[in-house]
């Protein structure tokens, strides 16, 4: 089973955008995941609009929670990439330094799977 981890600004967008986040990640993948988030990212959501922070609270009660062993998110979700998790992420330069595959957004409205 492979974990799927999802980075701040990827969940603000998809809450933001009301993206089924459950719905296309059963869509785009093709083989057994779990989706998580790291406990540096909640802490970061707290600066969050309320408005999107509802939707994101529901999102992360049907995730896992990681502890991160890195002392920023973008150096865990790195360290987690190399070790074959698969990263959701909508910042581009981040997504420069990630292993593949990797899952973004796509015209405001579905994810896509980047192998």
């Amino acid at each position: 089973m492979r974990t799927i981890i999802l980075d701040t600004n990827f969940l603000v967008y998809c809450a933001h955008s009301k993206i089924d986040l459950f719905r296309e990640c059963e869509r785009i993948c093709h083989f057994p995941y779990s989706l998580a988030v790291l406990d540096v990212t909640i802490n970061e959501l707290e600066k969050i609009h309320p408005r999107d922070l509802k939707l994101i609270k529901l999102y992360i009660t049907k995730m896992e929670i990681i502890r991160s062993e890195e002392p920023s998110a973008d150096l865990e979700l790195i360290a987690r990439s190399e070790q074959g998790a698969v990263i959701a992420t909508h910042d581009l330069a981040l997504k420069k330094k990630l292993r593949r595959p990797i899952i973004t957004i796509r015209q405001e409205k579905y994810l896509v799977l980047q192998e």
